[in-house]
C-alpha cells in the first residue's frame, strides 16, 4: 500500500489555512503540519466553536503560539478574504457531506458546497494565494445523489479558477474514497452496534465494494500534491478495495450479515475515474492525474514519467488491482 510520503513540501514559515478545520481530516493535517513543520501561521477556519474550542485542546502551548482558531462560513466571501489575507497555502475541507442530509436540503447542500466553493476561489485570487488544494470525493465522479454532483461543479470550480488567476494562486483539487478512522465511514457505525449488543450487522448488498485510505495516508496525499501540484489537475491515489461483507467479518465475525437494501443515492461500487476521464488521465507510480478537459496548450502539467491509460479504462472499487482481505483490515484496523 502507498503512504504517499514522497514529493513532500517546505512549509517552514509560510500561512496555511484549513477551511472545515475542526473536521477528521482537518484536525489530522494540522497535527501532521505541527509535528513535522514550523509554519508561521497555521489557521483553523470553520463555524463550529465547540469544536474549535475541543480541536485547541489538542494542542501544546508551544504550538497554540502558531495556531488561529478564526470563526467563519466559506458562505461569506467577506469574512473568507479577511482569513486569508497574507494567506500562502489553503487545503479546502469545508463541506456538507451527508448524503440524505444533502437530497433532504439540497439549497444548503449547494450553498456550501458550490457557492462556498467560488467564494474560496474568488477569495484566494483577490488575496494572491499561492496555493489552492481542495478535498473532492470518488461520489463527484459520475454523481448519483446532490453532494457528489455539487462535488462536481466544485472540482470543476477550482480547476476553471487556475484561468481566472492567470497563474499566480494554482488551483488543483484531490479525490479519494472512504477514510479509516474518520467520523463519517460505515466503521464508526458497525463497531456502535457491536458495542451495543447488536446481533447482526446491517448489509445494503453483499455484492457492495468499497476504496479505503488511511487517514495519516490522505494526510500525506494532500502534503504531496502541494508538493507536486502545477494547476488545474485532480488527484487520484492508488488504494486498495474491500468488499463490504469482507470488512462487517474483519470487525465481527461471530455476528450475521443481513442484507438490509442499498440506500437511496448509494452506488454499488464507487468510481474514482470514469472511463470518459480516463481519456485526458495519465498514471504515476502512486497515483492518477486528471488532467483539465479544456487544453491550455502551453499551461497543461507534466509529469515525469507520465504513462496514458489504455482505451476503456476506468478506476472503481470492482476492477481495482489491489484488495484488502479480513486479515489485511483487522491489521489496519489496530492502527485507527
Amino acid at each position: 500500500m502507498h503512504t504517499f510520503d514522497k514529493q513532500m513540501p517546505d512549509l517552514n514559515g509560510l500561512n496555511i489555512m484549513i477551511t472545515g478545520g475542526t473536521g477528521s481530516f482537518g484536525k489530522a493535517f494540522a497535527h501532521a503540519v505541527m509535528k513535522r513543520y514550523h509554519p508561521n501561521k497555521l489557521i483553523i477556519f470553520s463555524r463550529d466553536e465547540l469544536k474549535q474550542y475541543e480541536m485547541a485542546q489538542e494542542f501544546n502551548d508551544e504550538d497554540m503560539k502558531t495556531m488561529r482558531f478564526f470563526i467563519g462560513d466559506i458562505r461569506d466571501l467577506d469574512r473568507l478574504e479577511m482569513a486569508l489575507r497574507d494567506v500562502d497555502i489553503v487545503i479546502h475541507a469545508a463541506a456538507l457531506k451527508h448524503v440524505p442530509a444533502a437530497e433532504y436540503n439540497p439549497f444548503e447542500c449547494i450553498r456550501t458546497n458550490v457557492i462556498g466553493a467560488e467564494n474560496l476561489a474568488t477569495a484566494a485570487i483577490r488575496c494572491g494565494v499561492k496555493k489552492v488544494v481542495a478535498l473532492s470525493t470518488d461520489k463527484a465522479a459520475s454523481p448519483l445523489n446532490l453532494y457528489g454532483a455539487s462535488k462536481l461543479a466544485s472540482d470543476k470550480i477550482f480547476i476553471s479558477a487556475n484561468n481566472l488567476s492567470s497563474g499566480r494562486t494554482l488551483f488543483s483539487a484531490v479525490r479519494y474514497g472512504n477514510v479509516l478512522g474518520s467520523r463519517g465511514s460505515v466503521i464508526p457505525f458497525f463497531q456502535k452496534l457491536i458495542d451495543e449488543g447488536s446481533n447482526h450487522l446491517p448489509i445494503t448488498d453483499e455484492r457492495m465494494t468499497r476504496f479505503w485510505i488511511m487517514l495519516d495516508h490522505g494526510v500525506n496525499f494532500v502534503l504531496s500534491t502541494i508538493g507536486m501540484m502545477q494547476g488545474r489537475e485532480i488527484f487520484v491515489p492508488k488504494i486498495p478495495s474491500m468488499r463490504i461483507t469482507d470488512l462487517a467479518t474483519a470487525m465481527a465475525p461471530h455476528l450475521e450479515q443481513r442484507i438490509v437494501g442499498i440506500r437511496p443515492g448509494e452506488k454499488l461500487h464507487e468510481i474514482m475515474i470514469t472511463e470518459d476521464d480516463a481519456r485526458n488521465t495519465v498514471m504515476l507510480e502512486d497515483r492518477f492525474v486528471i488532467k483539465p478537459s479544456i487544453s491550455m496548450q502551453d499551461t497543461d502539467p507534466v509529469y515525469e514519467g507520465e504513462e496514458e491509460l489504455p482505451d476503456g479504462f476506468y478506476y472503481s472499487s470492482d476492477n481495482n488491482s489491489t484488495w484488502l482481505g479480513v486479515d489485511d483490515f483487522k491489521t489496519l484496523l489496530k492502527d485507527v
